[in-house]
């Protein structure tokens, strides 16, 4: 009987960590939430937001150009 127990146990311990593991890597399972999610978090982009984050970019960048121009000039 004791080593019946043994057996059990042991395919218990072993089949659920393989269970879960297997489980956790179906795609299909998860795809649904985590296209919710992205969708969320990163939004389809829209045409003006875009050109305000890249004008945004392009002042940026002329600021640091600025600020680097401005410490060359005096040292």
């Amino acid at each position: 009987m004791g080593v019946k127990i043994e057996i059990f146990r042991m395919m218990l311990y072993l089949s659920f960590p393989v269970t879960m593991f297997w489980i956790s890597n179906q795609a299909e399972y998860f795809e649904e939430y985590i296209v919710k999610r992205k969708r969320e978090i990163f939004p389809p982009d829209e045409e003006s937001q875009r050109k305000e984050l890249e004008n945004f970019k392009e002042r940026m960048r002329i600021r640091k150009e600025q600020q680097l121009l401005k410490k060359m000039t005096e040292n």
